[in-house]
This record gives structure tokens, C-alpha cells and sequence, in this order.
């Protein structure tokens, strides 16, 4: 297998573009002289948008490694990092806006063949929350959670290698294998408890613990085994295998991987499917979903089982694994941070990420619902946008991700987040969608809301999202809240209220750190509710700004 970073990859720059619209996110390579793209079906990309044209754009290559796109006279126009233009040179990492609205969204990447990383990373980073939060969710009931899981992986695979169609089967006991679940590249349940193609292919697979690649259909002697796969134009099959590596135990127990069954995935076009980088991305993606599913498949035949206060607290202390370390201090900042759920597991969270410029970055959200659902939906967040953030730091670019993620996969689902980045120099940008407006107390004693943003996530395809900008001074201090603190009830049922965090942050802020003030902002309304049963899930954060380092 030739390794994502082999020299022999990176001699021949290649073209890409990093989607996301209605349908998802996809990578899509540029494989021709002219790439047009829009809303009408005959295009190369067709792209999902309420402000995408029937005929949107095109790109084309001018010379070798050198694309420029083109606008084809759509009516909303075609932006290049958030500027209109009617043809515009391409460079890497280029952000490319199909409308106003940003409800379809390109990334243009020039790089090696090789470099898949950044789209593994984040499917994987995403599938690492789920089956951490999973190791605790065996109260979610017997059928769903598998499903929900294999759909996930299948969709992943599917996004990753730009197949058409894929499944997985998975070993019952007796060790056959049994078809699970089939997935269109529409994010579509295929009909039916089989897949229209032979068995001969998976079976391979699964019996030989190997990677099984079939260029042409047509060619050698398994055509005849696919003639109902071929009369539907498929030509190109990856197959890999979904195993277990064992860890733990005696220190002589056997370590062979254990067989749990395969992933399919074909399409029309081989495009990147066959290529040596998404094949060595799919079987790290299969890795991680090994471990995903086999957790899944083991709740559902324990439920009957387990006691359920025994696996939500479970749930609860690996929830509290994914959330970083209360106390956080860096050259730029310090932070402190907490999240307190109504049940056992709930669903608010907060986050800090080190950004590629030396600056920092933090988000609050908060799930609708709690419990359970809530929880699942907070980690598929999370582990989403922790991916994002750190490759685009843009707070609007970022909650617009946040926004397409819900959308997209959680129909039903919203919430409400804010996400901020702090320069070095004090240049502080942010985005709100729907949340608590958080509290700036400068230096001098002013305070203030940062309220600029949009819509909460998930309730629209195509919101749209501004960006604040303002300037921080030493000693400037924000606190940002869930509805959980303001909406904390007394005996009486009285509110907290915004008027009593205002007047604690203003009593505070000045001569309390912000581990100290967050705990006096604990105390504060856990003296004013009394022993009131909590309604809600409570998440604070609290960052003071120190100061421009020293070169």
C-alpha cells in the first residue's frame, strides 16, 4: 500500500473541490478540461441550493495546474473568498460561494494526488466522538443505534471516495455474512434486504481479511456474475474488510483481528475510487468503523440486559471525556470552562481549539432536547466542527458548516452555538447562531452583547451567517452562558435572570481570574435555586484576554 505522503503521489499536482450543500459534503476531483457546475442534473456537479442557477459556473483549466472559474450568467451570483466575480484565477484553499446565501459552498484544493488527509481526518475525528459517546448510549434501544451507525460510516465512505452506491454486511454467528444496510450517494436508504450485485466480492473479502479492487466489471471472469449490476451502468468495485484488532487481555492472548464483516462501495465513473490514497483512506476509515459498528451491534444484543442507571452513567463519564480540561491558559488567553447536565448526560458543550496562527478558539452550543438524543447529537457536532475550525479558522465559514452538518443529516434537530477566535494582536471575530448573546466586560468597566450572527443550526439549508469584529484590550474579559444559567429556578420558580449574571460579571471581572470568577458564578446560582431541581443543562465559559505576547 503506498503511503498518503509517497513521493511518487506528489510529483503531479491535481485538482479538487471540497462541497457542501444540501446533499452533504463531498470531495469532487477536476478531472477535465472544463468542469460545469449548477443545479441542473446534465452538469458535471450538480449542486443542491436555493440560489444555485440551472447553469451556475465552470471551471476550467488554463494551463497545466492553473484552473480559473467562471461565471455562466447566474442569477445570484458566484463569490471567490466572499467577492463577486465573473472569472477569477483559482489558488489553493480558495472559498468559493455559489449565491448569497452560502447554502453550497466549495473549498478549491492544488495539491498532490496524496492529500486526502484533511477529508479522512474529519470523517474519522467525527467517528472517533460518535463511538466514544456510543460506549455509554446502550439505552437508546436494540435497532436504531446500529442503524444509525452503519448509515453514518456508509455515507462517510460513500462522501470520501465518490462512489455511487455502498453497503455493508456484517458476520452473524455462525459466521455468514448478512446483508445490514445499502446507501445511495444521495444519503438514501436502498430498498430491500439485499444489493444488486453478487455475493462473490464481499465474500472474497471477508474470507481473505484483504482489500479487493475490480477496475472493470466487464473484464476477466466475474463479468458474468454481475450482469444486473452492469445493466445499471456500475463498472468500478473497492471492497475492504471491517476487523477488530483486540487490545487488553493476557499479555499471551492471541492479537489476529477479528473478521466482523465488509464495506462495498462501486459507481459509473472510477474518478477517485480506485486511486491509492482513497483506498488507503477508506480502509482507515473502515478501522475506526470497525469499532463503531461492533459497539453498536453489542448494545443492541444487550439491552435486555443492562440496567439503565448503570449505562448512563456510563454515558455521563465519557461525555465528560470529550470535554477539555476545565482551566485553560495560553500566551493570548485565559480560560476556564464547565458543563453541568440536567440528567445524567445531557446536551450542551463547549470546546477550545489552538489555532494555526497562534491564536484561540472556543464555541458553546446547546442541543435541543436533552438526554440521550441530545448527547448523540452534541458529539456528531462536535467532533464535526473541531475538524473544520482548525483548517478555517472564519467563525461564519465555520458555523455555516455547523448549520449544513445539521441540516443535512438531523432533520428535526436544531441548536443554538457561538464560536469566537482571538488573535495574538487582540482581533477577536466571532459569529452567533441564536445563542445567549455572551457578555463583554472591557477593562474600563463598559459592558456589552455580542449578538452578530444568524438563525440557530439546522432549522434552514441555506442560512446565512455575519461575522463580528472588534478589538480586545488586556483585561478584557467575555463570558459566554447557556439558557440554563439565566432560566436556573428558585423553589418559587423564579429566574435567574440576565440581570443578576450582568451584576455578578460586573462585581467580578475586575478582580477575579476566570477559574475564580466561574466558580463564584456556580455558587452564586446554586445559592439562588436551593436545592430546585436543575430544568436544564448549564454550560459557562469564561476567557480574559492577556495581552499581545512578546515576540
Amino acid at each position: 500500500m503506498i503511503g498518503l505522503d509517497s513521493p511518487t503521489l506528489t510529483t503531479q499536482p491535481v485538482a479538487q473541490l471540497d462541497v457542501t450543500d444540501q446533499n452533504g459534503r463531498r470531495v469532487v476531483p477536476i478531472d477535465r478540461a472544463k468542469l460545469t457546475l449548477g443545479r441542473r442534473a446534465e452538469n458535471d456537479l450538480c449542486l443542491a441550493g436555493s440560489d444555485v442557477s440551472r447553469d451556475h459556473a465552470e471551471i476550467v483549466m488554463q494551463a497545466p495546474g492553473v484552473y480559473a472559474i467562471r461565471d455562466r450568467g447566474s442569477r445570484y451570483g458566484t463569490f471567490v473568498n466572499d467577492q463577486q466575480v465573473t472569472e477569477q484565477t483559482l489558488q489553493h484553499r480558495d472559498t468559493i460561494r455559489f449565491g448569497r446565501s452560502g447554502g453550497a459552498m466549495a473549498v478549491f484544493v492544488l495539491e498532490s494526488a496524496a492529500s486526502t488527509e484533511p477529508t479522512s481526518t474529519s470523517v474519522v475525528s467525527g467517528l472517533r466522538h460518535v463511538t466514544a459517546l456510543l460506549d455509554g448510549l446502550r439505552a437508546l434501544g436494540s435497532g436504531r443505534v446500529l442503524d444509525e451507525v452503519l448509515a453514518l460510516v456508509i455515507d462517510s465512505a460513500i462522501d470520501l471516495a465518490g462512489a455511487e452506491r455502498g453497503f455493508v454486511m456484517l458476520a452473524n454467528p455462525a459466521g455468514a455474512l448478512e446483508f445490514m444496510l445499502g446507501r445511495s450517494r444521495h444519503r438514501q436508504t436502498l430498498p430491500g434486504t439485499r444489493f444488486d450485485t453478487s455475493r462473490k466480492i464481499p465474500e472474497q473479502v471477508f474470507d481473505s481479511g484483504e482489500v479487493r479492487i475490480v477496475s472493470d466489471l466487464l473484464d476477466g471472469d466475474v463479468a458474468n456474475l454481475h450482469a444486473g449490476t452492469i445493466a445499471l451502468g456500475i463498472r468500478h468495485v473497492l471492497c475492504v474488510p471491517l476487523h477488530l484488532v483486540p487490545y487488553g487481555g493476557a499479555p499471551d492472548a492471541p492479537r489476529e483481528p477479528r473478521k466482523i464483516g465488509v464495506l462495498y462501495l462501486d459507481g459509473r465513473e472510477k474518478g477517485d475510487l480506485l486511486s491509492p490514497p482513497t483506498v488507503e483512506a477508506i480502509e482507515t476509515l473502515a478501522t475506526e468503523a470497525s469499532v463503531a459498528i461492533e459497539h453498536a451491534r453489542l448494545y443492541r444484543e444487550a439491552i435486555e440486559k443492562t440496567q439503565m442507571d448503570r449505562e448512563m452513567n456510563i454515558a455521563a463519564e465519557i461525555q465528560r471525556m470529550l470535554v477539555p480540561s476545565c482551566e485553560r491558559s495560553t500566551p493570548v488567553i485565559d480560560a476556564a470552562g464547565t458543563t453541568i447536565p440536567c440528567r445524567a448526560i445531557g446536551g450542551d458543550f463547549f470546546d477550545v481549539y489552538d489555532l494555526p496562527d497562534g491564536g484561540f478558539g472556543f464555541a458553546v452550543a446547546d442541543i435541543s432536547g436533552k438526554g440521550v438524543p441530545a448527547a448523540l447529537l452534541a458529539a456528531a457536532l462536535q467532533g464535526a466542527f473541531a475538524a473544520y475550525v482548525t483548517a478555517d479558522p472564519s467563525p461564519a465559514a465555520a458555523i455555516t458548516v455547523g448549520n449544513t452538518v445539521l441540516y443535512g443529516r438531523f432533520e428535526g434537530k436544531f441548536a443554538t452555538m457561538f464560536y469566537g477566535a482571538v488573535a495574538r494582536d487582540g482581533t477577536f471575530t466571532y459569529c452567533n447562531a441564536g445563542h445567549n448573546p455572551p457578555l463583554l466586560v472591557k477593562a474600563g468597566g463598559a459592558i456589552g452583547k455580542l449578538e452578530t450572527g444568524g438563525c440557530v443550526l439546522g432549522l434552514f439549508a441555506d442560512n446565512h451567517y455575519e461575522e463580528g469584529r472588534l478589538t480586545l484590550q488586556p483585561g478584557d474579559l467575555l463570558l459566554l452562558f447557556s439558557d440554563g444559567l439565566p432560566e436556573a429556578n428558585d423553589a418559587a420558580g423564579n429566574e435567574f435572570g440576565d440581570a443578576r449574571i450582568e451584576d455578578l460579571v460586573m462585581r467580578h471581572a475586575a478582580t477575579l481570574d476566570p477559574p475564580a470568577l466561574l466558580e463564584r458564578v456556580l455558587q452564586e446560582v446554586s445559592q439562588f435555586c436551593a436545592g430546585a431541581p436543575a430544568r436544564d443543562d448549564l454550560t459557562i465559559f469564561v476567557l480574559k484576554y492577556r495581552g499581545q505576547p512578546a515576540s
